[in-house]
């Protein structure tokens, strides 16, 4: 079988199915300000800066003066920024100016936040059931301080759980969407962070966060199990990914968890080392042979500036790829071996990347399995078109879905700006008008 030549008919296929110009993700922002940050990096800096400073801000002057504060570090400003910048010349026009800028950042905001509660983003979960896209639910928020703060994440998480399963009991019947070769596939689907789960996950003390973050994983897979949900446990930073790996391994090897929940782990492909960290994966999902099999997505990473700045700033090596293909052709690696991981593990591919996805189906017929064996996520706000076109060819799709506040938020959402309007991002370049052939050429 010639499995290139099978990418590209299918990338084509996926193609046409939505529009050549891909809405860019950062237009959701009102005003044209933000449609210059992927071909100005000062630019793209400073903005995106704005925006994370936006939840402190105490009022609109405040607003206006920080936009206009940080667009002064840009020598090279757009006439529309000039214009912005005039304006903070005065009161009524920071006022103004400020008031602008809040209401861009809600609507940007709302593009990729489903609700602030998980109450709030039934309407949008459902809505997304109903044209065939399943979800994974995400509570936003990062790394915790507190003792406080994480037992109100882990009820948070606990909440999510209730509503989640509440509401999909109402849905219709999505046969591709709750069930492949394994089994059943629940409805409800939480992503939880470990570091969200304990405020003492350290690689200096790895088993202290361990044990903390256990006691308040363990009563969410019981909660989980009983209610039929899907917990899923996100990885983050390198520094805290054996922890994390660790930590699920030993609960899910607990007696009680034998027969459930139904659960997974997410793969960064980005990272150096995740070859091995696979081979980690797969040798316990075959050992532990679990009723449910264990759900291994597989995504690019989305904390590469952190990474690389991190490990620069202390002399470290970088655990990162620094370039793009070598993270790309890794993923393919990765997509292949999960694929032969099956029936111990189900596989997820997370991607963007039309050439990834149109690999991990053709790599997946392959091995002669149906197209519904395998899942392709993307997230809420970014790969809308993609989701539909995958749906409307009758894969299993399911949509990363952000649910929080606008201060929960910010970190969330400077991530996926940052990560999307690159200049090597697949949405930004098709968007640009880049040949389809030219972006479905191997890595």
């Amino acid at each position: 079988m010639d499995v290139e030549h099978d990418i590209r008919a299918i990338g084509h296929r996926l193609a046409e199915a939505f529009p050549r110009s891909v809405r860019h993700p950062i237009r959701a922002l009102d005003g044209k300000a933000m449609d210059f940050t992927s071909q100005d990096e000062e630019l793209r800096a400073a903005l995106f800066r704005f925006v994370d400073v936006t939840p402190a801000c105490t009022s609109p002057d405040d607003l206006a003066r920080h936009l206009v504060g940080f667009l002064e570090e840009v020598p090279d400003r757009p006439p529309p920024l000039e214009a912005a910048m005039r304006m903070g010349n005065s009161r009524a026009g920071r006022q103004a100016l400020g008031l602008a800028s809040a209401a861009g950042v809600r609507h940007m905001a709302q593009r990729f936040i489903v609700g602030a509660t998980p109450k709030d983003a039934m309407r949008s979960v459902g809505s997304l059931w109903r044209h065939d896209i399943a979800t994974s639910v995400d509570l936003l928020g990062e790394a915790t301080v507190t003792t406080e703060e994480a037992d109100r994440y882990a009820a948070r998480c606990a909440e999510a759980l209730e509503v989640l399963s509440d509401a999909a009991a109402g849905w219709p019947e999505r046969p591709v969407l709750e069930r492949d070769a394994a089994g059943a596939i629940p409805r409800a689907n939480l992503s939880v962070k470990v570091s969200a789960l304990t405020p003492h996950m350290r690689p200096d003390a790895p088993e202290v966060g361990r044990e903390d973050a256990a006691g308040r994983l363990r009563p969410l897979l019981r909660q989980a199990r009983d209610l039929g949900a899907h917990l899923h446990i996100d990885s983050e930073s390198v520094d805290s990914l054996e922890t994390t790996l660790g930590l699920v391994f030993a609960l899910l090897d607990e007696d009680e968890f034998a027969e459930g929940p139904d659960a997974g782990v997410v793969l960064q492909a980005y990272l150096r080392e995740s070859p091995g960290q696979l081979g980690q994966i797969l040798e316990w999902a075959e050992r532990a042979d679990r009723a449910t099999p264990l759900t291994v997505r597989l995504v690019k990473g989305a904390y590469w500036d952190h990474e690389v700045v991190e490990a620069r700033q202390h002399g470290w090596s970088v655990p990162v790829f620094e370039e793009k293909a070598d993270s790309d052709r890794n993923f393919e690696v990765l997509t292949a071996r999960l694929l032969e991981g099956r029936p111990h593990v189900r596989v997820a591919i997370a991607s963007h990347n039309l050439r990834s996805v149109a690999h991990a189906i053709a790599r997946n017929r392959a091995t002669g399995a149906a197209d519904t064996e395998i899942e392709l996520q993307v997230l809420r706000g970014l790969g809308d078109d993609l989701a539909v076109a995958l749906a409307e060819h009758g894969m299993r799709v399911r949509a990363y879905s952000p649910v929080g506040d606008l201060v929960a938020g910010m970190a969330y959402l400077v991530r996926r700006l940052l990560e999307n309007t690159a200049n090597e991002s697949f949405l930004h370049e098709r968007a640009s008008g880049a040949e389809l052939d030219a972006l479905l050429a191997a890595p």
